[in-house]
Formats: structure tokens, C-alpha cells, sequence
């Protein structure tokens, strides 16, 4: 079972400076990022700017992380009857079940690619169409986001879109981690205890002043979420007892002495990579100009080459989007439809 929060518990300095912010955004339509660690409270803070917006339509709450791709279409912007096998009547989407209020897109970073083009464009149109339908459906909501991974990392990777990231990124609110907020700490662990003695209907268990030092003192890599299953855990073994700083299930604050730790094998060397990094630095030792743009368009070349010319294998074989291969294709001019024949 889980409790979380259900308000922002916001004590902290740091966390009181990010609500003011996220307060003088809450009433304007603009879409907000919100960036954070993995338990941090990105949903909560969603929430709250929804509350705040005076938007009378409903908060609705998507994680693009459990997106099934080849539902993820229908699911976003609805579907009408008939327009899929399975598709037995017409189905609004989320987009529409959110009109009027606010769209919380959870971990935008792991949307497919091909539903970042259609969101694209429907935050652009401003209007839905439906799976199997023709009619531009009007919509009014105002989008919030988040995520917990560098999007110019995944731009760079050609996971995600630049041009949406610039449509998404209006304004930015990035929640700190619970280690750097340790005002916060105290506020939710009596808030946790607190919901746990309603839903079991116990007294409000007591936390002694060895755990109280456990609590401030713990890194909290998993964050409010760590912070919540801890203190369920401890407040069942306890059975009613105060929390001493034994019951809480931490992980080690301390990472062991260096001569206790194992020492790692060095990795082996692979002698190809070491007879590329040797050439590469004779050409750089040359100073050949474009040195850069020749590497790249070599090893273009070649995976091309060795795929047939296959552009979807040769894609995954490099480890980017086949999207992120076209943009470098073009570059060099490696299009088939754009190349100028040999002679």
C-alpha cells in the first residue's frame, strides 16, 4: 500500500523559492517542464498549478513511460468506432477527457517519436483528430510536463525533438532533490506517519530523536518515495512503538573504507579500438582540416554499406533514431534521392 502526498509539503527554503515560481506561472496557459529526480514531487507540483490555474476542467495524468506505442495514438487523441480492430464504439482521448483544465505528461522523455510529431502538432493546431476520424476536434488545455532525464542529451541522441522541446519549454520548474531540501524532511515524514494512522486506525506513531538524526542525515537517492516506504515499513514492525533510528530500513550512509572496498579488474583492452585511437591520433598529429565531418561521413559511409543501405538497421546499429541518421545523411549529402551519381 502507498500513501503519498497529497499537498505540497514545502518547508524548506529552496522548495519555498520554487513555489513562489511555479505561483506566478499557475494562471497563465503556457505550457511548464518540470524536471526532477525520480520521486521528487513532479505530479504534486503539477497539481498545484493546476489547482492555482482557476482552469474549471479536470486534472488528467499521463506517464509517457507506460505508453503501449502501438495504442499510444489512440490513447492520446481518441478513436472513433470501427477504426481499429477491437474499436467496438467511439472513444474520446486524453486530450479531450482534459479540456478545459490541465494534461500532466509524465516522463515526456520516453514518448515514441512518432507521438512527438503528432503532439507537435496538435500544441501548435490547438485541435485534435481522432483515430479513423476526419474532423478537427477544438481543444483548450493547458499542458504540463515533466521528466527526469536531460532532453539536450536526448536531442543530441536523436531520442527526442528538438522543436518540441522549444514548444514544451516555455517555462521550467526543476524541483531539487530531497538531499538538498532537508527542510522538507520532517514536514512529510509526519505527514507519512500521520496517513498511516488514519488508514490503519492507530495511534500516530512517535518518532524517537535517534531516528529524527537518521532521517536528517540519509542522502535520500530515491527521494520522497524512499522517504514514504521507509517510514510504512518501520511504522508496521513497530506495532505502535516509537520509530528508533534501528527500525528504518537505510541504506548505508557511508560508502566503506577504501581498503575495505574490492578493487575493481581493469576492463580489457580491445586491440582494435586501440590501433583506431592510434590512428586517429596520427591524423590529428597531421592536421588535416574537416578531420570531424570526414570521420563522421566515413563511418556514415560504411554502416550504410555494410546494411545494404538499409537506413533503419543502419540507424539501430549506431545507436540513434532513424530520424537523427537522415538529418546526418543529409548533412553530407549521403541521401539516395539527393546524391550526385559517381562517375
Amino acid at each position: 500500500m502507498e500513501i503519498r502526498a497529497k499537498a505540497l509539503l514545502f518547508a524548506d527554503a529552496r522548495s519555498q523559492q520554487l513555489l513562489a515560481q511555479a505561483e506566478l506561472v499557475a494562471d497563465s496557459p503556457v505550457p511548464v517542464l518540470i524536471q526532477g529526480e525520480t520521486g521528487t514531487g513532479k505530479e504534486l507540483l503539477a497539481r498545484h498549478l493546476h489547482q492555482r490555474s482557476g482552469r474549471k476542467g479536470p486534472f488528467v495524468a499521463v506517464n509517457g513511460a507506460a505508453i503501449s506505442e502501438t495504442l499510444a495514438e489512440s490513447e492520446f487523441f481518441g478513436h472513433e468506432a470501427g477504426a481499429f480492430t477491437g474499436a467496438a464504439g467511439r472513444r474520446e482521448g486524453w486530450f479531450e477527457a482534459a479540456n478545459g483544465g490541465t494534461l500532466f505528461l509524465d516522463e515526456i522523455g520516453d514518448l515514441p517519436l512518432a507521438l512527438q510529431v503528432k503532439l507537435l502538432r496538435v500544441l501548435q493546431e490547438r485541435e485534435v483528430v481522432r483515430v479513423g476520424g476526419r474532423k478537427p476536434i477544438p481543444i483548450d488545455v493547458r499542458l504540463v510536463t515533466a521528466t527526469h532525464v536531460d532532453l539536450q542529451s536526448a536531442i543530441a541522441a536523436g531520442r527526442f525533438r528538438e522543436d518540441l522541446f522549444y514548444r514544451l519549454n516555455i517555462v521550467t520548474l526543476a524541483i531539487p532533490p530531497l538531499r538538498d531540501r532537508p527542510g522538507d524532511i520532517l514536514p512529510l515524514a509526519r505527514h507519512f506517519l500521520g496517513q498511516f494512522a488514519r488508514e490503519h486506525a492507530r495511534a500516530e506513531p512517535v518518532l524517537a530523536p535517534d531516528a529524527v538524526e537518521r532521517l536528517l542525515g540519509h542522502s535520500w537517492p530515491g527521494n520522497i518515495r524512499e522517504l514514504e516506504n521507509v517510514l510504512l515499513s518501520a511504522a508496521l514492525m513497530t506495532g505502535g512503538r516509537p520509530i528508533e533510528a534501528r527500525h528504518l530500513q537505510l541504506r548505508p550512509r557511508s560508502a566503506p573504507p577504501a581498503s575495505a572496498r574490492p578493487v575493481p579488474a581493469e576492463p580489457p583492452v580491445d586491440p582494435l579500438w586501440q590501433g583506431i585511437q592510434k590512428q586517429l591520433g596520427e591524423l590529428l598529429d597531421r592536421g588535416d582540416d574537416g578531420l570531424l565531418a570526414r570521420w563522421e561521413s566515413l563511418l556514415l559511409e560504411t554502416t550504410l554499406r555494410r546494411h545494404r543501405y538499409n537506413q533503419v538497421h543502419s540507424a539501430d546499429r549506431l545507436g540513434i533514431s532513424r530520424h537523427a541518421l537522415r538529418t546526418l545523411l543529409k548533412r553530407y549529402d549521403l541521401l539516395p534521392e539527393t546524391r550526385a551519381p559517381r562517375v
